[in-house]
């Protein structure tokens, strides 16, 4: 993959995170079942804690934070538009499916 591809990368998942525009967002059972659901959401889209040890490949496709006594983590998935295989090209918008899931760390 290219720098620009990466750089692309990153900028479509930040703006995705951040905003979630320009992507489906899922939750798994187990952050569903929290009370504090909003709080867990403002979370995703705040979190900027990235460094080679999380991101090593530079794209924000990944993050795993704290709140209240639960360890979550938030990921992404590219697929095709038809969500039937991975995306061709996950830095093109026009033939990606973003998927982000939240979930307990314990659910991944």
């Amino acid at each position: 993959m290219t720098g620009t591809q990466t750089d692309r990368i990153r900028s479509l998942n930040d703006q995705a995170r951040q905003t979630f525009t320009g992507c489906r967002v899922m939750i798994t059972p187990g952050i569903q079942a929290l009370t504090e659901i909003d709080a867990v959401m403002r979370a995703v889209q705040a979190f900027d804690d990235f460094a080679p040890d999380n991101d090593p490949f530079g794209e924000h496709d990944f993050g795993s934070f704290h709140l209240a006594d639960a360890h979550m983590f938030w990921r992404f998935d590219y697929f095709d538009l038809d969500l039937s295989m991975h995306s061709p090209d996950p830095s093109d918008p026009t033939v990606t499916t973003r998927v982000l899931t939240v979930m307990l760390a314990e659910e991944y």
